[in-house]
């Protein structure tokens, strides 16, 4: 079983965690994170920054979708 990797997010709605644990994907340009009844989208900076001596890809906020029920 693949580790999660740890990604940077930035921006979004109060309260967004800045370090979260992706599920592992190859080369992704996008991450979903669930929040309440929506999804934070994030998109790659294309930047990494320096966390605990390790290099993180950088994601910057870019829009909310809600959950249909």
């Amino acid at each position: 079983m693949s580790q999660p990797a740890f990604v940077i997010l930035v921006g979004g709605p109060p309260r967004t965690p800045q370090i979260w644990a992706a599920p592992p994907v190859g080369d992704r340009e996008r991450v979903k994170i669930q929040r309440g009844n929506g999804y934070e989208h994030f998109e790659s900076t294309g930047e990494c920054a320096e966390f605990d001596g390790e290099l993180i890809p950088v994601y910057r906020w870019c829009y909310r979708t809600f959950i249909a029920e």
